[in-house]
């Protein structure tokens, strides 16, 4: 059986996260966006993967999706090495800036369309 790399270990911080943290452009996205009747497949949010919890998460097709707000203006070094780990781990990560989801709703629905299409 697949388990996605889920680590069990960050359940808590990930529940934590899905309930007391989530930006507006993440509640935007996962209504709007990424529910199944739009995008025909399931998507998780706040999934503990490998040492990271990632945003959304599509197991169905290998799909990462990452909200980066403020606070990765910071983390270039990181977020690169994070998603270098996840694709090494087989995964397709796609970014968007929370201004980028605010601002432009409908491009973002194309590029996960697109995405998962392509996948």
């Amino acid at each position: 059986m697949n388990h996605n790399h889920y680590n069990s270990r960050l359940r808590n911080t990930a529940r934590k996260l899905r309930n007391e943290s989530v930006s507006l452009a993440e509640k935007i996205l996962w209504r709007n966006v990424l529910s199944r009747s739009q995008t025909g497949h399931s998507f998780k949010r706040q999934r503990p993967i490998d040492k990271y919890i990632v945003d959304f998460f599509s197991a169905s097709v290998g799909l990462i999706i990452e909200i980066d707000g403020n606070s990765h203006v910071q983390k270039g070094r990181e977020d690169k090495e994070r998603q270098l780990r996840l694709e090494e781990l087989g995964y397709m990560l796609l970014r968007f800036s929370e201004e980028e989801v605010l601002r432009d709703i409908e491009s973002v629905k194309m590029r996960i369309a697109h995405a998962l299409n392509c996948l």
